[in-house]
């Protein structure tokens, strides 16, 4: 193997603002600002936030610091502001995904560059440096874990490759130098966790492991700062993260073309709130229903072909077809498209549907099953869509979910759906934060940015 971490840690280092195409940072900002909008209305409306802040309250963790927690009245401490944006941002599962990777970059890197962005005083030039750079470490770490082999083993890339992305972020803003930037991916190497087990019970663990991996990627970057001694080679050593947590392993994807090919420019955004492999399918069966203007009676048996990863995290009948909680139902394949079929449509709000018996009906009619004709595509979430119905059969297949990067929403689509979210949580001030990190490399301090995201 070569020296994967070494050369993660000198890139970080070494990237400026200037180095950064000016597609990337405009990308990087759309990213921001739809990652926000999850944080925001998930302060106000996801079932698992007041255990959170009770948490912290039980634990003393709740003491005033001066860094944001979007969507919340007060200040917080560095570490406990990333841990909380972290997890607003992941609960409503809304937020943006890497296809390659198959993990969710700006949920560990955003919180994690901008709690140490304020804590420092940066620059929104410096804070939009940090976010790529995370963005960059934590997809590429994701495509060398490879994600079929990953999950397999039963992890969760967006909490392990996701507390390097965010290590990578609080370090660039800290100043850290190659050596620092290594020692921190060595403490990092010890914090990457993140189970699937949450699959099994619609658990809340999803949404906390990855808000802990962006406080631990924090933590890691000051421990480095203050001459902490960490493992070398965490990412290819003979106990690193790509022998630990993968089978099939391509260190190499870590470092390939390396500043000269952006892993951002390849994250997509969700237009549902529920996991990226059921969103072609839900395209699919959105567009279906509306060129035959088709009705739930109508409709004899829908079969869903998806990618084997998709078929783990969405598709087993025995405890997806009729979820009880919204995690359940945001990794339900047969509860998100029997929603779409009965209304033409999915949107947070209709998370109100489960227990629903129109839906369980139609949910009862589906197969959801592995499609080899997905498997070995350039990204895994694509799907196959078959309705039957009294006058015949309608099928088609989606190679990509709509969000990706060759159907991105332009500015303004991106924007209202940041306001969709954020309005209800902060009145007017969300077009002003909306405008602010837009426009965020205009800030000499991006704590003027910041501070408009709190209610």
């Amino acid at each position: 193997m070569a020296e994967e971490t070494a050369t993660l840690a000198a890139y970080v280092a070494n990237l400026r603002f200037e180095d950064i195409p000016e597609e990337v940072r405009v990308r990087a900002k759309a990213l921001t600002l739809d990652f926000l909008g999850s944080a925001i209305r998930a302060r106000r409306d996801a079932e698992s936030t007041p255990t959170l802040f009770k948490t912290l309250e039980a634990l003393a963790l709740d003491n005033h610091g001066e860094s944001t927690v979007f969507g919340d009245t007060r200040t917080w401490t560095p570490a406990i502001a990333a841990l909380l944006n972290g997890a607003l941002g992941h609960s409503l599962d809304f937020d943006d995904t890497h296809a390659d990777s198959s993990l969710h970059p700006s949920a560990p890197v955003v919180p994690a560059a901008f709690a140490v962005g304020e804590l420092v005083g940066a620059s929104g030039r410096q804070v939009l440096t940090a976010i790529v750079a995370g963005y960059e470490v934590c997809c590429r770490l994701g495509n060398a874990l490879d994600p079929t082999s990953h999950y397999a083993r039963g992890f969760h890339p967006t909490a392990t490759a996701g507390t390097y992305g965010a290590a990578a972020a609080a370090a660039k803003l800290f100043g850290l130098s190659k050596e620092q930037i290594i020692a921190a991916f060595g403490v990092a190497g010890s914090q990457a966790a993140g189970s699937l087990q949450f699959l099994v019970n619609g658990a809340w663990n999803k949404r906390y492991q990855v808000g802990a991996s962006a406080m631990n990627g924090v933590i890691a970057a000051t421990l480095a700062r203050n001459d902490f001694v960490g493992a070398t080679q965490s990412v290819e050593g003979k106990h690193g993260l790509l022998v630990g947590y993968s089978d099939n392993a391509h260190p190499e994807k870590a470092v390939a073309d390396l500043g000269k090919v952006y892993e951002t420019m390849k994250i997509g955004v969700k237009p549902y709130p529920s996991c990226r492999y059921t969103h072609a399918a839900l395209d699919a069966l959105i567009a279906i229903r509306r060129e035959h203007n088709l009705t739930p009676d109508q409709i004899k048996r829908v079969e869903i072909g998806l990618h084997r990863n998709g078929i783990t995290l969405a598709g087993d009948p025995a405890t997806k077809r009729h979820p009880t909680s919204v995690v359940g139902g945001q990794f339900s394949m047969f509860f998100t498209g029997a929603v779409a079929l009965d209304q033409g449509g999915f949107g947070w709000d209709d998370y109100a549907r489960l227990g629903d018996a129109a839906v369980d009906a139609i949910a009862d009619k589906f197969d959801v099953v592995q499609d080899s004709r997905l498997e070995g595509r350039t990204h895994p979430f694509g799907a196959r869509v078959s309705i039957t119905t009294e006058d015949g059969v309608h099928e088609r297949i989606h190679d990509d979910p709509s969000g990706e990067p060759t159907t991105f929403p332009d500015a303004k689509a991106m924007a209202q759906k940041f306001l969709t979210l954020a309005r209800p949580v902060l009145d007017k001030r969300a077009d002003q934060l909306a405008d602010a990190i837009m426009s965020l490399e205009r800030f000499d301090r991006v704590a003027q940015a910041t501070q408009l995201g709190r209610q």
